[in-house]
């Protein structure tokens, strides 16, 4: 695929089997899981995928996840799940889920937070809310290494950072309670003084929890950044 904006993309409907190919541990409450998929299709970074499971009682419990992966990996998709105690799905995959396991997938979704190679972007993460935003930056290295983005990462400590290892030269950090050890960069939530030159952004993604979003696109608009080139996605309570 030489470009986003040519990705064919067929109506995504149906539930499929997938299999479970490969687990890693991001942090101690977040996993990232890569599935086969038998009926794979090219996704554009940002969309997602809806995973349910089914009880032997019939019960069922359904959840979106964001895709991390880059569309080039054939075959295969990237999800990153955080846990969450009181989530009926997320607990199941830490405790429960193995490689070789097989699980239900559909997708992927949505159409408006996605990145189609608009250059220079601005990528602002919060939290677990940096999974979308992985999958554009990977996407970018490996088939617009000239597109010119921006990633700032907002995490609480250095224990809850996902993707350590490769958090690159386009990413600035930002640790809200606990900094490693020697921290000469920024400390606290992100504000104004990190987005300089906001305003030469052609797009800028952002997604977090609510609060974060809220904040983050504030502090665009305030940068210079029109809100109509402000695409947003905000992370719900649930797992």
């Amino acid at each position: 695929m030489d470009g986003l904006t040519e990705v064919s993309q067929r109506a995504p409907g149906k539930w499929q089997i997938a299999t479970v190919a490969a687990i890693r541990p991001e942090t101690e409450r977040v996993k990232s899981f890569r599935f086969e998929l038998p009926m794979w299709m090219p996704h554009l970074p940002g969309q997602h995928y809806d995973v349910r499971l089914t009880a032997p009682d019939g019960y069922t419990a359904q959840r979106s996840y964001s895709i991390a992966s880059s569309p080039l990996d054939a075959g295969e998709i990237e999800l990153t799940i955080d846990r969450l105690d009181d989530g009926e799905v997320s607990p199941y995959f830490h405790d429960v889920v193995e490689e070789g396991d097989q699980v239900e997938l559909r997708g992927p979704f949505a159409s408006y937070f996605v990145w189609r190679g608009e250059s220079p972007a601005l990528l602002l993460g919060g939290g677990s809310g940096v999974v979308p935003l992985m999958s554009m930056v990977r996407h970018r290295r490996r088939a617009m290494p000239e597109a010119e983005m921006r990633l700032i990462y907002s995490t609480r400590s250095p224990e809850e950072l996902i993707y350590a290892d490769e958090l690159g030269e386009e990413t600035t950090l930002t640790y809200t309670r606990v900094t490693p050890e020697g921290w000469g960069g920024h400390v606290g939530r992100i504000d104004g003084s990190m987005l300089d030159g906001t305003d030469a952004m052609q797009t800028a993604f952002v997604c977090g929890s609510n609060g974060f979003v809220e904040a983050a696109s504030q502090l665009l608009v305030a940068a210079g950044l029109k809100p109509g080139r402000i695409r947003t996605e905000r992370f719900g309570p649930t797992g």
